[in-house]
């Protein structure tokens, strides 16, 4: 009767609220030693369950979930060492304090416990005070591990969630690379007097890079290099723009076009398309973005050109014999400074001579050492593959970029526009 008693005895004011309180297993080969502990713990609030043998309690963890283990170490057949051991090899969820009940004090014998898996050890004959601080100890651990076990879950559905959005903009960003890839619809022109070959390679998705050519009139050509600062989405709503901007057949369409006194389609000179558009930027568009651009206008009969650089790298003009000439002047980028000044530089191509410009993707490519290519690196690439058509050179010059790189993805958009003009006074179809 007294032992019922202390089970109905008034509840200890710090014990575990009855919702929250631990459900833990006593394992002792002696019924005494079982009784005793788990009268206590019902004092404190615990809920208990008792298990004869290691392998008793081997049964019970397998169907059961136990906040604590109180196990006796040595016992018959399974020992607390070997349950303990076992009882950490199952794949289990959540997490379980084990304290080791045991009249062994060695060094040797508590890093065996350690390393099998035990958190906590206490010396037979059980002190109840220190019994009770150790368990407030495991407690504590528990609840940091519940509480890392929810915020883990938490994590992983923030996660799940932002992967389906993240999914989602990666199949949007796929169909705005192959919308963006129409902008530069034919690689390969033949305008009869010449032939205009474009290279695009985006670093992203999408990209900032924009290169093309238009027909001004029977014997006049446009070619275009741009690349608009920054990279992703925006950047490429920007070429979308500048697309429209500079490939409209009509008047109204094209900024580059106008109609001349007779009626007749004319166009603006190079430096004033660079002004025109840096006006546009500043007036109408109003965003945080600029671009640079090689905007060059070509005369198909007799090869003499007319060209702004806005910041973009060094045009070239790449001869038959794999000779090079540097051309331009650098010039300020668009978009940056109201009413800014674009200088004209103009020069006659001979039959065979081609105009190379590339974006700075190419010239400011890094090594391994972050060591960037620059303009002499890229001549030198020029020249090694003076003897391929301009198709397969601006092909090569992506594999000898992607060697002097080391790298399977550049670090900016590249790309490329070579015009061969091939000479004659042939008029256009």
């Amino acid at each position: 009767m007294a032992m019922v008693a202390v089970m109905t005895a008034t509840p200890d004011p710090t014990a575990p609220a009855a919702d929250a309180a631990a459900h833990v297993l006593v394992v002792d080969d002696s019924k005494a030693q079982r009784r005793v502990l788990a009268l206590q713990l019902g004092r404190w609030g615990y809920r208990v369950t008792e298990a004869a043998s290691g392998e008793e309690a081997m049964a019970l963890v397998v169907e059961n979930d136990f906040g604590m283990i109180l196990s006796d170490w040595m016992m018959p057949g399974m020992t607390g060492l070997e349950f303990c051991k076992a009882f950490r090899a199952l794949q289990r969820e959540g997490y379980s304090y084990f304290i080791l009940l045991t009249s062994k004090s060695g060094k040797t014998e508590v890093a065996d416990g350690l390393e099998n898996g035990a958190d906590d050890f206490l010396s037979k004959p059980v002190n109840f005070d220190e019994l009770r601080a150790r368990l407030r100890a495991g407690e504590r651990i528990l609840s940091m591990q519940s509480e890392l076990v929810e915020k883990n879950q938490m994590i992983g559905a923030t996660l799940g969630e932002l992967q389906k959005i993240y999914d989602s903009l990666d199949r949007d960003l796929i169909e705005a690379r192959k919308l963006q890839q129409t902008l530069v619809r034919d690689r390969f022109r033949d305008y009869g007097t010449g032939q205009a070959s474009l290279m695009l390679r985006p670093s992203g998705r999408v990209g900032g890079d924009l290169v093309g050519s238009f027909l001004i009139d029977s014997h006049r050509l446009a070619v275009y290099s741009v690349d608009v600062s920054g990279h992703g989405v925006a950047s490429a709503m920007m070429t979308a723009r500048l697309a429209g901007l500079l490939s409209g057949s009509s008047v109204d369409q094209n900024i580059a076009l106008r109609q001349m006194p007779d009626g007749t389609r004319g166009a603006w000179s190079p430096e004033i398309v660079a002004e025109r558009l840096n006006r546009v930027m500043l007036e109408d568009m109003q965003v945080d973005q600029y671009f640079t651009m090689a905007y060059a206008e070509i005369n198909l009969l007799t090869g003499q050109t007319k060209m702004v650089q806005a910041g973009h790298p060094y045009p070239v003009i790449l001869q038959p014999s794999g000779e090079t000439q540097v051309l331009g002047n650098g010039g300020m980028p668009i978009g940056l400074i109201a009413g800014a000044d674009y200088a004209l530089t103009e020069f006659t191509l001979a039959p065979g001579d081609r105009l190379v410009i590339v974006s700075d993707g190419v010239t400011e490519c890094p090594d391994s050492s972050e060591a960037e290519l620059g303009t002499e690196g890229f001549l030198q690439m020029l020249t090694k593959n003076a003897e391929l058509p301009s198709t397969a050179l601006l092909e090569a010059l992506i594999w000898d970029l992607g060697q002097y790189s080391g790298r399977d993805e550049f670090p900016d958009d590249v790309s490329g526009l070579i015009f061969d003009y091939l000479g004659g006074e042939l008029a256009l179809a």
